[in-house]
C-alpha cells in the first residue's frame, strides 16, 4: 500500500487521458486563488465542495417531473442529477476524458433548479416579466445554478469553483456550447438520462406503456429502458470518436429527439400533469408576490446578496426552496388555521 498524491494523479491524467482533455494542473483557475489540496486534484475538490453544499442536499426534495408523486421510487432532482453522473462518468471514461470534472459539472448542473421542477422556472420568469417589464431578463436555472456556485452559497462567499466547472454548469442546457469536452458530455447526458427516466416514471404513474411509445423510436434505440440508455451512451462514443467532438449520430438524436416530443404532447402536457402543474404554477407565483410585499420576510442573507434589488433577493430565496419547504409555507400564509384557545376559555 502507498499513498496517491495530487501530484501522483495529476501524472496518471497527464500519461493516460486524451490530448483534448482538461488537465486538472492546467485549470484556468478560481475567482480567489486557494492552497492546492493534498490529496485530491482540483476538480475532485470542486466534485467534493457541491456534494457538501446546501444545495445539492435541497435536490432531494425538488420535483423533476411528477409534482407530489405517490410512490417512493419516482425521479427526484437529486436522483436525475446522479444519473446524468453516471451516463457522463461512463462517456467521460470510454472517452479518456477528464472523469473528475465531468462528474463535477454534472452533479453541479442543476444546483439552481426551481421548486417544482421547470413549473416553478415558468412562474418565476412571469414573475420578473411583471415586475420589472421589458428589462427582465429570463430566469434560467443554469444561470441560477452558476448564481448558486459563485454567490449564494457558504454565506456568500460561493464555493469558489474552477472556472472549467462553474463553465460547464452554465452551458449544459440552451444554446450555448461548453469550452469543454466534459462539459459537453454533461450537456448530452442530461438529455439521455431525463428522456429515458421520465418513460420510466410515466410508466410507473400508468400514464404510458412501452407499446404506446413510436415504433420508428424502437426500432432505433431499443424496446426497453436500459436497451435505449446502452444504445444512445454506445452511439455517443463511437460518434464523438469519429467527429473529434461529443455528439450522437444523426438517426440516434433524431429518434432521441422524437421521444422527447412524444413526452411532451403524451406525458408534460397530459391533463392529470397539467392539474398539478397548474396548482404548482400559482403556488410559486403567490409566494413570489408574498414576498415581494413583504421583503423584510426575505431572509436577511438573501437581500444582502441583492445589491438593493429586492425582486433578485424574492427570486433567489424562492428558487432555494424544496417542494414541501414552498408548500408548508404557502399553507402557513394563505390557508386558514383553526383558531387556538385556552382550555378554560368561556
Amino acid at each position: 500500500m502507498r499513498q496517491l498524491l495530487r501530484e501522483d494523479v495529476e501524472l496518471q491524467e497527464r500519461s493516460t487521458l486524451a490530448s483534448d482533455a482538461s488537465f486538472s494542473d492546467a485549470s484556468e483557475g478560481r475567482a480567489s486563488s486557494s492552497h492546492h489540496d493534498y490529496l485530491r486534484t482540483e476538480y475532485q475538490r470542486d466534485r467534493d465542495k457541491i456534494i457538501h453544499c446546501k444545495a445539492f442536499r435541497r435536490l432531494s426534495h425538488k420535483t423533476q417531473v411528477f409534482v407530489a408523486p405517490k410512490g417512493d421510487h419516482f425521479r427526484s432532482r437529486l436522483t436525475h442529477t446522479l444519473e446524468v453522473a453516471q451516463i457522463a462518468r461512463t462517456l467521460a471514461r470510454a472517452l479518456s476524458l477528464n472523469e473528475d470534472l465531468t462528474e463535477a459539472i454534472a452533479l453541479g448542473h442543476d444546483l439552481g433548479h426551481t421548486p417544482f421542477g421547470h413549473t416553478g422556472e415558468d412562474a418565476i420568469c412571469d414573475f420578473l416579466a411583471e415586475v420589472k417589464g421589458q428589462e427582465a431578463r429570463p430566469f434560467r436555472h443554469n444561470e441560477q445554478s452558476l448564481r448558486v456556485v459563485e454567490v449564494i452559497e457558504n454565506g456568500g462567499r460561493g464555493l469558489n469553483l474552477t472556472a472549467e466547472v462553474r463553465d460547464g454548469i452554465l452551458c449544459h442546457t440552451g444554446e450555448q456550447r461548453s469550452e469543454t469536452l466534459e462539459g459537453r458530455i454533461v450537456a448530452i447526458s442530461d438529455r439521455i438520462a431525463y428522456v429515458n427516466h421520465d418513460i420510466d416514471d410515466a410508466i410507473r404513474a400508468g400514464l404510458l406503456c412501452e407499446d404506446d411509445l413510436p415504433s420508428s423510436t424502437h426500432e432505433v434505440l431499443g424496446a426497453d429502458h436500459s436497451s435505449r440508455i446502452q444504445t444512445l451512451v454506445v452511439d455517443a462514443v463511437q460518434t464523438s470518436v469519429e467527429r473529434c467532438d461529443i455528439a450522437l449520430s444523426d438517426g440516434v438524436w433524431a429518434a432521441m429527439m422524437e421521444l422527447r416530443t412524444f413526452l411532451f404532447e403524451h406525458v408534460y402536457h397530459c391533463e392529470p400533469v397539467m392539474r398539478e402543474v397548474r396548482k404548482a404554477y400559482h403556488l410559486v407565483q403567490d409566494l413570489l408576490r408574498y414576498y415581494m410585499r413583504h421583503i423584510d420576510r426575505v431572509p436577511r442573507e438573501y437581500r444582502a446578496l441583492s445589491e438593493d434589488d429586492d425582486c433578485r433577493a424574492v427570486c433567489d430565496y424562492v428558487a432555494g426552496m424544496t417542494d414541501r419547504f414552498a408548500r408548508s409555507l404557502f399553507e402557513e400564509l394563505f390557508i386558514p388555521h383553526a383558531l387556538t384557545v385556552p382550555d378554560d376559555a368561556s
